[in-house]
């Protein structure tokens, strides 16, 4: 009995609670019934171990400690649950097994001491089973859930898997991808099959077994999208499943994850700094907003947005809830803003701003909006005019959110031509304010040198963000020491010259995506009758393609590698020397051929005509009825600075054909999209000329090098980076009550001027609400470019002292009522097309931070709060941390600490 006894020993597992039993002499009977019935009275505690005993071999133990005698013939022997199992090669369980009738539940403690006193039989592994969370129960999940798992393409085969019911979704797919070996960049989903044969998507992996309601023996189908984008299913079903993921516990009320239900992180974002607001949610929690429920409000959503708010609050405060799914929530909200029906993504202080309205107009006292004539200044006292503005808002507007996020501000206007001075004050519900923007920029270009044997070179440039292509060309010029006079800037897209700039055009039009190509050109000499002049020419390179080549057309040829912008001397303009500079300027990766190639071939094909291109100093004007003019024509400063070399000689069908004596390549006149021969245009059309050099396949696979080609090297400059200096949240504040004039678009009708002026206007902060929100405005939109500040703001945590903002009369006594501390940030990391919003917030009851990323919560430091991505700022006035602090003690025992001052709890890192 020792040896098995030692044997069970050795196959539990540890105990849970204090330590495990030593080895020692066996208690009296008495003293183990105590033991034991004591240790199985204790609660259970998620994550601890049970152990299942067969009820026949316990009842023994009961009868044998009772009696009392240790020689009784009712001793139990070593621990045998035999019975428990089907069999006893794979020890599965046998299937509706009843606690009470067929097992018992021990603890990790209890376990041991049996299987020390008793031994457990000898082959037999102990049962031991987890504790989990089940509906805010605990209790001990003897059967996991068996699925079968199949794919999409052999329903027949399924694969059993075991899970418990606190598993993720997820998990099961990530199971399946492992067993059907589906590669990481394949895309999978997971469908299920109901009992009438229908099936559902899974379309939160996010929700656990139990929220998902799947049941032991269903079908889990896991179908891999296919690789022309399609999914193999005839009919996907593409709503979510009916089931809600919530995770029932008793934790810390407001510490609860929002599920993503699909570029829904925004919502989620807004939802949880609102959420830790302490006023409003308290409002929500002890049902006062269901006496101010507007029903009759055509500004409202006849309290329907107030009511889901509420529900999504009791959820997230009840502490029951790990993660909580907002689908009813963003169902409400996109019925009442289209804007936000479907799963784009949006912006989270767009969806701030339309929640809050909404609130305050499903909870509006007044139920009858009376009409109010907005009255100016004219000369009264700021006071005098404040309060009546003040109250004349309340008078159609009067809710918590009013109470709680309005202000006032005092807006100035000037006229500019008759000094007419206008002084309203507006009320604001959160506060807009502009990050001051750097006025240089970092562009990156490539730079081609004329020397041949010099490989490209990609420099990273900082010019003036409102500068001209001339700047840019400086900049450059810094580096090289070549004179920005001898530099041509172009845009390649696609092989071709999408833009040739001039000198004078703006930065502005350069988008940071596009391929910027700056040529080293030679120095050109004044316009005059004796002058030598260099002729600009660009280039482009083109393979034959002989399966479409249809009457000698373009449909057979197909540009590759980068265009070029040659310097010829006018001189020189006839097609052989043009055929030997561009062989010069290719020289880097194209292979002249040797003697014995140029004797070989067919020289009666060749043509032997010397003629050569136009003559050099005749002009002509370039004809805006080309495609390409508007693009790289005469403003481009190409050929002769602006024009292609002809006089009054015929026009481009009328040029000499090229000589072609075994020549690498033959040279074609193009448009400027290199697509047409210019020989079929009409001669009347003098355009910009546009060089082909046409390959033949064969030629170009023996002298053209496409690895060297593409070569290219990186300046010194390239690892350049422009430091942007964090700014102070003050700065911000500063620049938003800057004077500023009015916009052409905006402008303002003055009544004495009778007429629409492009005013002066000043805004100032009058009066402050108990929840400030400030909105940095991160985003920025021009006419020719969008884009993203990532400015690191700094903002204090607490104490953000706007008394030196607000103009309003102060009293020195009650400097509390300028001081706010942060209660929460909404953050937006990524770019303008893409992105993720997430929320840190400070939770009302512990004084806790925690990091909100939809359904995932952790707590955090103060220290990790401040960073690039803070967005939306939301600020409680100290005096009403106070008398929050106040209520909540004469309730209920204060918090271990408030927002206020540094938790003291452990953090996690926020990656």
């Amino acid at each position: 009995m020792a040896a098995v006894a030692a044997n069970a020993a050795d196959m539990a597992a540890t105990a849970v609670d204090d330590r495990e039993p030593q080895r020692e002499a066996v208690p009296g009977l008495e003293s183990q019934r105590r033991q034991i019935e004591n240790g199985r009275g204790r609660p259970l505690q998620v994550g601890e171990s049970w152990f299942l005993v067969g009820q026949h071999w316990y009842k023994q133990w009961e009868v044998y400690v009772q009696g009392g005698d240790r020689d009784s013939s009712t001793f139990p022997g070593c621990i045998n649950n035999a019975e428990l199992f089907e069999d006893q090669v794979n020890w599965r369980l046998k299937k509706g097994l009843v606690e009470g009738e067929d097992y018992v539940l021990l603890p990790a403690a209890a376990w041991h001491y049996l299987v020390n006193w008793y031994g457990l039989e000898h082959g037999q592994p102990p049962i031991e089973r987890k504790v989990v969370e089940l509906a805010s129960i605990h209790k001990v999940e003897v059967y996991s859930v068996e699925l079968l798992l199949v794919q999409h393409s052999d329903m027949d085969t399924p694969h059993t898997a075991q899970f418990s019911q606190t598993d993720s979704v997820d998990l099961v797919l990530h199971t399946a991808r492992e067993q059907f070996l589906v590669s990481p960049q394949e895309e999978t989903r997971l469908w299920i099959k109901n009992a009438e044969g229908s099936f559902e998507r899974l379309c939160n992996t996010r929700v656990t077994v139990l929220d998902a309601a799947l049941k032991t023996g269903q079908v889990v189908v896991m179908e891999t999208r296919n690789k022309d984008g399609t999914w193999p299913s005839a009919q996907p079903r593409d709503t979510s499943s009916t089931s809600e993921e919530e995770e029932d516990f008793q934790g810390q009320p407001g510490i609860c994850g929002l599920t993503n239900l699909g570029n829904t992180c925004f919502m989620n974002s807004a939802l949880q700094c609102l959420s830790n607001v302490p006023q409003l949610t308290e409002y929500f929690l002890k049902n006062r907003y269901l006496e101010e429920l507007n029903f009759c409000n055509p500004l409202g959503m006849k309290g329907e947005i107030a009511q889901a708010y509420a529900d999504l609050v009791k959820q997230a405060w009840s502490g029951h809830h790990r993660s909580i799914v907002p689908q009813v929530f963003k169902t409400k909200v996109g019925h009442f803003a289209s804007q936000f029906l479907g799963y784009q993504q949006h912006d989270s202080q767009e969806l701030l701003s339309f929640l809050l309205d909404g609130l305050h107009e499903d909870l509006n006292r007044v139920k009858k909006k009376e009409y109010v004539e907005l009255c100016d200044a004219a000369g009264r006292p700021d006071q005098e005019v404040a309060q009546e503005a003040w109250q004349n808002h309340k008078r159609r507007n009067d809710s918590v959110i009013v109470d709680t996020f309005h202000g006032l501000f005092k807006s100035t206007l000037v006229c500019p031509d008759c000094g007419n001075v206008s002084v309203t004050f507006d009320p604001f519900c959160y506060l807009s304010v502009p990050l001051p923007v750097s006025h240089k920029r970092v562009m990156e270009v490539f730079f081609v040198s004329m020397d041949p044997r010099r490989k490209p070179e990609q420099h990273r440039l900082v010019v003036p963000k409102k500068g001209k292509i001339s700047d840019l060309c400086v900049a450059l010029a810094k580096h090289t020491g070549i004179s920005p006079e001898r530099m041509m800037v172009a845009d390649v897209f696609s092989h071709r010259f999408y833009k040739i700039y001039q000198l004078e055009e703006s930065l502005s039009s350069i988008l940071d995506r596009d391929d910027i190509f700056i040529y080293e050109v030679s120095g050109r000499a004044a316009i005059g009758e004796n002058s030598r002049e260099d002729v600009v020419l660009p280039i482009y390179l083109r393979e034959r393609t002989p399966a479409r080549d249809y009457n000698s057309s373009y449909y057979g040829l197909m540009l590759f590698g980068h265009p070029l912008l040659v310097s010829v001397p006018r001189d020189r303009l006839s097609w052989d020397a043009l055929y030997h500079i561009l062989l010069y300027r290719l020289s880097r990766y194209v292979t002249r051929p040797s003697s014995d190639d140029e004797d070989d071939g067919d020289e009666k094909a060749d043509l032997e005509d010397k003629d050569s291109l136009p003559k050099p100093g005749h002009v002509t004007e370039g004809s805006s009825q080309d495609p390409g003019l508007e693009q790289a024509g005469p403003s481009s400063r190409v050929v002769s600075g602006s024009r292609a070399p002809v006089d009054n000689s015929p026009g481009p069908s009328h040029w000499p054909q090229r000589a072609r004596r075994k020549h690498l390549f033959t040279l074609h006149t193009v448009n400027s999209n290199g697509t047409s021969d210019r020989s079929t245009f009409n001669e009347d059309t003098h355009a910009q000329p546009y060089i082909a050099i046409d390959w033949e396949p064969e030629m170009k696979k023996r002298y053209y090098d496409e690895v060297e080609a593409e070569g290219y090297v990186k300046h010194d400059c390239v690892g350049y980076v422009l430091k942007k200096a964090p700014v102070q949240l003050q700065e911000c504040i500063e620049l938003f009550t800057t004077v500023e004039t009015l916009e052409k678009e905006n402008p303002w009708y003055c009544p004495t001027c009778k007429q629409h002026q492009l005013a002066t206007k000043k805004l100032d902060l009058w009066m402050l609400p108990e929840t400030l929100i400030i909105h940095l405005k991160r985003f920025s939109y021009t006419k020719f470019s969008r884009e993203k500040l990532d400015t690191l703001v700094e903002f204090p945590i607490r104490d953000l002292d706007f008394s030196e903002f607000v103009i309003k009369p102060q009293n020195d006594s009650a400097r509390e009522l300028y001081k706010y501390d942060l209660i929460a940030v909404s953050n937006h990391y990524g770019g303008l097309r893409d992105g993720h919003y997430t929320t840190f917030a400070c939770n009302k009851d512990s004084g806790q931070w925690h990091y909100f990323d939809d359904s995932s919560v952790s707590p955090v430091t103060e220290n990790q709060i401040e960073s690039k991505a803070a967005y939306v700022l939301f600020y409680q006035r100290q005096d009403v941390a106070r008398r929050l602090q106040t209520q909540a003690s004469s309730s209920k025992p204060p918090a271990s600490s408030a927002c206020g001052a540094p938790p003291k709890s452990e953090s996690m890192d926020v990656n």
